[in-house]
């Protein structure tokens, strides 16, 4: 019995100290997961520290302002698809112009936020289906408003066109988390009832402003919803 008993201690020793091994190893990669969240997190909010357009406040109520904003130049490309698809596609090709793919070969400074908006009329009160989502999306950058329409490098790219905006009064809602159908509905039909509750008269279509790289935190992200609304 002897025999047993040592080798029974030696396997009971062994599996103690895997598992000490076991809980030392998860605590290394808790600590490093951690760490790799705070960088996210730091990063996502540095970088989100960057020129946004000018605008002054009105009024506001909770999460809802109301803007004016001054005049600005916007570079802008129409793609087809689903939302998500359409922003992806859109934000490669404006962010290949703003980084050197254009006649002057200069880079410009990133700004925020990016938007996109649906070019043909649609019911944002209807639930959300993959048909309601498909049509031609204006995904557009803010240009550096050191930049006039004249002094702008001009795009390569023929899919690029840039626009000069004058000043315009926007009702606008924010909201952080995934950018998804869900929220992004939710928040329409909140900035929505707002706007008929306050009998203020709405111009255009909502058009979505994302102010984060996609690597932000949930939390963390900044969202709009504006509507644009006669002053």
């Amino acid at each position: 019995m002897l025999i047993p008993n040592i080798v029974d201690g030696a396997i009971h020793k062994a599996k103690r100290f895997l598992t000490y091994l076991e809980v030392f190893a998860l605590k290394i990669l808790l600590m490093l997961l951690l760490g790799i969240l705070i960088l996210a997190a730091l990063a996502g909010t540095i970088m989100s520290n960057v020129e946004q357009p000018d605008y002054k406040l009105v009024r506001s109520n909770g999460d809802i302002e109301i803007r004016d904003y001054a005049p600005m130049i916007l570079a802008e490309v129409q793609v087809s698809g689903e939302r998500k698809q359409a922003i992806r596609e859109g934000f490669k090709i404006l962010a290949d112009y703003i980084f050197g793919n254009n006649t002057s070969n200069k880079k410009m400074e990133m700004t925020a936020p990016v938007t996109n908006e649906l070019s043909e009329k649609m019911a944002m009160t209807a639930p959300v289906t993959q048909q309601q989502h498909s049509g031609t999306w204006q995904v557009r950058f803010v240009m550096p408003k050191k930049y006039t329409l004249e002094s702008l490098p001009k795009p390569n790219s023929k899919a690029v066109v840039l626009i000069s905006l004058p000043s315009r009064r926007f009702a606008v809602i924010r909201f952080s988390g995934l950018a998804d159908d869900e929220n992004i509905m939710q928040h329409t039909k909140a900035l929505e009832g707002y706007i008929l509750a306050e009998a203020l008269k709405p111009i255009g279509e909502p058009i979505l402003a994302f102010y984060n790289p996609p690597w932000t935190l949930p939390f963390l992200r900044h969202n709009e919803v504006m509507i644009e609304i006669e002053n």
